[in-house]
């Protein structure tokens, strides 16, 4: 039987290589039990002792570590409240062409890249819906004149 803690550092170093082949945490937990496998292994200690320490080691760091490292170490989508203006009304301030791919909105005191789903330009001066944001540009349509007086 090979000498176990040769075994255990073989293990260590591959559950090492494969964490930082990763950007996630994925064997983490792993290099711990094979830490502490090695060392009992170190002392004397029988196999089935060596691997039950693994496992608990292992299953412990695991289930002490995971809700740790997901609430600081997995990035979260930083909510922005650019969203909130759907719905709003703005004045145009450069004629929307979409087939040209120019255009601009004034929202809020903001100046705005536009664009419109619809294949008629939009003139300036005129007043349009905001229906959706994409990156950095307001989606609009054109509000009708009947809509508007009311």
């Amino acid at each position: 039987m090979p000498q176990m803690e040769w075994v255990w550092l073989a293990a260590l170093i591959v559950f090492a290589i494969l964490e930082a082949a990763t950007s996630t945490l994925v064997s983490l937990w792993f290099i711990g039990g094979s830490l502490t496998a090695m060392i009992a292994a170190l002392c004397g200690a029988d196999i089935w002792l060596q691997l039950l320490l693994f496992f608990a080691v292992s299953a412990l760091l695991l289930v002490a570590l995971r809700p740790l490292a997901k609430k600081y170490l997995i990035p979260r989508a930083q909510p922005t409240n650019a969203r909130s203006n759907i719905g709003k009304r703005a004045i145009v301030t450069e004629e929307i062409d979409t087939l040209r791919g120019k255009g601009a909105v004034k929202l809020a005191g903001i100046e705005w890249s536009a664009y419109s789903k619809e294949d008629a330009p939009i003139a300036v001066g005129s007043v349009v819906c905001v229906t959706d944001i994409e990156g950095v540009k307001l989606c609009v349509e054109r509000v009708e004149e009947k809509e508007e007086k009311a």
